[in-house]
């Protein structure tokens, strides 16, 4: 537990499963605050992909700095311990399908008859209400409902998916800020209350460029773009070949296209009075990449990157997995660090992306197996006595 973070004091039960609320309490537990996940007997479906090969991987990933028990919340006596943990603690974060909770007499309106001022932070794919509210929601589907995969991919190919599982994971960012945003009212106001996050809400804004092209062509369905600017409102904008890769490279100002010009060794094109602006080279968008294509596909994309950049160029080499993972820039800043762990071997773990400038580093603790802190939850914070906690493995409640 992080005894500097802005959080420091605050503690959260988590019953998040998968991404969307694992994601949500792990910036929560990098931030200070006691996040104690509550998995069921067999572990959370994310554990419980095959270790061999990294499947399980993302597990380690999003659990780092949290205490770990584990709790059958179908049994009786596996409620009443739920309820007592919920009297000690400030939140509750669980990203089930709507009114799995209440089923289990677990609901916001549950805790809230005997702890006002908790705080219920529920992550979904659809919302609570509406007609889309039962819907089977997982990153793949709320990525396919919400307009996502209809933008991405070639306009002559099937529609894809984002490669990231961006629903889950923008759905558990915006969860954080609506949990924090309602800890901070309850500080001000003394009051709790649910929040409420669904992906297809979070994911929406996203769609900002696509939505530009429909409403400017009266309604038209916007074509699927590939790598150029899903409002075709750039250029050049794209991902071009090297001769060992790729580079992406976008001109957002006349400017960046004049040093661009400059980088090909091509005063003609500066001077050409047909790409003067923006709106003359998203007309010529064909012509322009191809002949940006002929002048990167001459270089490495190291190199490239090194010559556009000294000419102010907005540019980045597309990178390998390996690559990132090995970044010494996420290393040196420390959003990545290599752990020894003992279920995934050798793996550089992830910070959270939120720095509060003042906090001492926290020092990663990594997720560990099922059950791991069983005994200082329910004994030490608890206040349960062995015989009790002994009782509780052999009835199958733990």
């Amino acid at each position: 537990m992080n005894t500097s973070g802005p959080l420091h004091g605050v503690t959260i039960i988590d019953v998040g499963q998968i991404y969307n609320g694992p994601y949500c309490t792990f910036l929560l537990a990098m931030a200070g605050a006691r996040v104690i996940k509550i998995e069921p007997p067999r572990g959370d479906p994310l554990r419980r992909r095959s270790v061999v090969g990294g499947a399980a991987l993302p597990f380690a990933m999003l659990n780092s700095n949290k205490d770990m028990v584990s709790l059958n919340l179908k049994s009786e006596r596996g409620k009443e311990i739920f309820r007592d943990m919920v009297l000690r603690a400030d939140a509750v974060v669980e990203n089930y399908a709507p009114g799995t909770m209440d089923k289990l007499g677990l609901g916001y309106d549950d805790l809230k008859a005997i702890k006002p001022d908790i705080v219920y932070a529920a992550g979904s794919g659809y919302g609570r209400s509406g007609p889309k509210s039962r819907y089977p929601a997982m990153d793949l589907t709320v990525q396919a409902m919400t307009g996502v995969m209809s933008t991405t991919g070639f306009p002559d190919r099937p529609p894809v998916k984002a490669g990231p599982a961006i629903a889950d994971f923008f759905g558990g960012v915006h969860l954080y800020a609506g949990l924090v945003t309602a800890l901070y009212d309850r500080a001000v106001t003394g009051r709790g209350r649910l929040v409420e996050v669904a992906m297809m809400e979070a994911l929406y804004p996203s769609l900002s460029s696509s939505l530009g092209l429909y409403y400017g062509s009266q309604g038209d369905i916007p074509p699927r773009t590939g790598n150029r600017h899903a409002g075709l409102a750039e250029a050049p904008y794209n991902v071009y070949p090297t001769s060992d890769g790729h580079i992406a490279i976008i001109c957002v100002s006349d400017e960046h296209w004049i040093n661009l010009t400059r980088a090909m060794q091509r005063p003609d094109l500066a001077e050409d009075p047909t790409l003067e602006t923006l709106k003359q080279r998203v007309e010529r968008m064909d012509e322009v990449d191809e002949l940006v294509s002929g002048f990167t596909s001459r270089h490495a994309k190291q190199t490239l990157f090194d010559l556009l950049s000294d000419h102010r160029v907005p540019c980045a080499p597309v990178r390998t997995l390996d690559e990132v993972i090995n970044d010494e820039h996420l290393h040196e800043r420390g959003a990545l660090e290599w752990v020894d762990h003992q279920m995934y071997g050798r793996v550089a773990l992830p910070r959270s992306a939120l720095r509060f400038h003042g906090q001492e580093k926290t020092e990663l603790r990594p997720s560990g197996e099922l059950g791991r802190d069983n005994a200082a939850i329910f004994g030490n914070w608890l206040g349960l006595s062995q015989d009790d906690v002994d009782a509780l493995t052999e009835d199958g409640v733990i």
